[in-house]
């Protein structure tokens, strides 16, 4: 595998976190993992990291010859 197709597949993974991460947060959902609750605000913040992640992958991709 390419360092470029390496870094748009990373990209495109981070961009589906961030996205789900968003909606999650935005709609409020609840999740219970082994009886906490995690606080929605924990959301905000990984959609934020993976959305700058995806920027990278993206930004790497670019970067890259190919």
């Amino acid at each position: 595998m390419s360092p470029k197709t390496y870094s748009i597949l990373a990209a495109v993974i981070f961009a589906i976190v961030a996205v789900g991460q968003f909606i999650r947060a935005a709609v409020g959902v609840n999740i219970t993992l082994d009886g906490s609750i995690i606080p929605v605000w924990v959301s905000w913040i990984a959609a934020v990291v993976g959305g700058g992640l995806a920027v990278l992958g993206f930004y790497a991709a670019q970067r890259s010859p190919p």
